[in-house]
C-alpha cells in the first residue's frame, strides 16, 4: 500500500490522511490544550477524496495514524463518450476509462491532470 505513518501534530491542512479506511484532505484541524488528565487532543475534519463524504478524527496528537501517498498525473483526454472519459497516462502512455466530473467539459486532446491512490483515480 502507497501510505506512511506520521504522528497527528505533523498533520496541516490541505494535506492528506486516511479515516475509516479512506483516502481524505483535510479541510480543519484544531488542537485542545493539554488538560489535567492527559495530552492534547486534535481534531480533524476532511472530505474523502474519491467519495465525498465527510469525515471527523479526533486523537491526542502524539498518536500514529496513516498517510495515504496520492499522486498527482498529467493525462490527455482520446475521447469521451457519455459520463466516460478515455484518458491516456501522459509518462507511461498506458490508456484507461475514467468518469468525467458533473462541471468538466472535455474534448478530445484535452490535458488534465488526475489524481491516483491504489486503483482509484479522479479528474481534477
Amino acid at each position: 500500500m502507497a501510505r506512511e505513518q506520521k504522528q497527528v501534530r505533523e498533520l496541516q491542512e490541505g494535506s492528506y490522511v486516511m479515516m475509516e479506511d479512506s483516502p481524505c484532505k483535510i479541510n480543519s484541524y484544531s488542537t485542545a490544550k493539554p488538560g489535567k488528565h492527559g495530552s492534547a487532543k486534535a481534531r480533524i475534519e476532511g472530505t474523502g477524496v474519491f467519495d465525498g463524504k465527510k469525515r471527523s478524527l479526533s486523537q491526542p496528537v502524539d498518536a500514529k495514524v496513516w498517510v495515504p501517498i496520492v499522486e498527482r498525473k498529467g493525462g490527455q483526454v482520446v475521447s469521451v463518450s457519455g459520463d466516460d472519459a478515455q484518458i491516456m497516462d501522459l509518462d507511461t502512455f498506458e490508456t484507461f476509462t475514467m468518469r468525467v466530473p458533473e462541471d468538466a467539459d472535455l474534448s478530445p486532446d484535452d490535458e488534465i491532470e488526475y489524481l491516483e491512490y491504489e486503483g482509484q483515480r479522479k479528474i481534477v
